[in-house]
C-alpha cells in the first residue's frame, strides 16, 4: 500500500504559546511544520529540532511578516521545496492602549503584523494551492475581534478585519478545494495572558471558570486542516469556555 505524502504546514508564530501547541498538533497529525519564527528565531528552531527527534517532520524559517518583500523572498525559498497545503496565520502582537492615550505607532504596529501579515503572508501561497485544488486557511484571531475589548481599539480592529478578509477569501476559493476559517480563542492559558489574568478573574469572568488551553485551540486547528473539515469554510469558530 502507498503511504500517502505529508502535507506541507507552514504556521507563522509558531514559536508561542498557541502556535508552538499547533505545530505540534499538525506534526502529530503526520504533517510536515515549517515553524515560522520572526523575534524569536531560536525558538522557532529549537521547536522544529523538537518536533523531529519527537519522530516528526519539521523545520524552521524567519522572517518579518510586515517587510513584504522579505517575506516573498523566504516564501519562494519554501515554495521550491513544494506548496504549502495547510497554513496557520497565528503571528500577532498586542500594544494596549485606551483610546484617547493610543499613539499612532501602537495603532500601526499591531495592524501591521496581523492584517498586512495575513495579506503577505497568504497570497503568496495561494496560487500553488490553486494549482492543487487543496488548502486549508486558518488564521488565529481573538474573541476581541466579536466582542470588542476595553484598551484594544487596536487589536479589536486588526482582528474584526481578519474575520471579514477570511469570509471573503472563502468566498473566492470555494470552488477550488480550498477552505478558509478563522479561529477566535477566548483566554488561553499563555505566558501572554498570565500577566493579565488571576486565577479568581477568570473565573469570575468564563462560565467554565477556567482558562483554555493551547492545546485545545491546537485541537480546533488540526480538525479544520483535515480532511475531515471539507465542508467547513467562510466560518469564525470561537473557542471560549463560553465566555461569549
Amino acid at each position: 500500500m502507498m503511504m500517502k505524502r505529508p502535507k506541507r504546514a507552514l504556521v507563522t508564530g509558531g514559536s508561542g504559546g498557541i502556535g508552538a501547541a499547533i505545530c505540534r498538533r499538525l506534526a502529530a497529525d503526520g504533517h510536515h511544520v515549517i515553524v515560522h519564527g520572526s523575534r524569536h528565531a531560536e525558538r522557532a528552531a529549537t521547536l522544529a529540532r523538537q518536533l523531529v527527534e519527537q519522530g516528526g517532520s519539521a523545520e524552521a524559517t524567519y522572517f518579518d511578516v510586515t517587510d513584504r518583500q522579505a517575506t516573498a523572498d523566504a516564501l519562494a525559498l519554501v515554495l521550491a521545496a513544494g506548496p504549502i497545503e495547510i497554513l496557520v496565520n497565528n503571528a500577532g502582537i498586542h500594544d494596549d492602549a485606551v483610546f484617547p492615550g493610543m499613539s499612532g505607532e501602537q495603532w500601526d504596529s499591531v495592524l501591521d503584523v496581523s492584517l498586512n501579515g495575513f495579506f503577505n503572508v497568504t497570497r503568496p501561497l495561494v496560487m500553488p494551492m490553486l494549482r492543487t485544488r487543496w488548502g486549508r486557511i486558518i488564521t488565529v484571531s481573538s474573541i476581541a475581534g466579536i466582542t470588542g475589548n476595553r484598551g484594544q481599539v487596536n487589536y479589536s480592529a486588526a482582528k474584526g478585519a481578519l474575520h471579514a478578509a477570511s469570509k471573503s477569501l472563502a468566498l473566492e476559493l470555494a470552488t477550488r478545494g480550498i477552505t478558509v476559517n478563522a479561529v477566535a480563542p477566548g483566554i488561553i492559558a499563555t505566558n501572554m495572558a498570565d500577566k493579565v489574568f488571576d486565577a479568581e478573574m477568570i473565573k469570575k469572568l468564563v462560565p467554565m471558570q477556567r482558562a483554555g488551553r493551547p492545546e485545545e485551540v491546537a485541537d480546533l486547528v488540526g480538525f479544520l486542516a483535515s480532511e475531515q473539515s471539507a465542508y467547513i469554510s467562510g466560518q469564525v469558530i470561537s473557542i471560549n469556555g463560553a465566555l461569549a
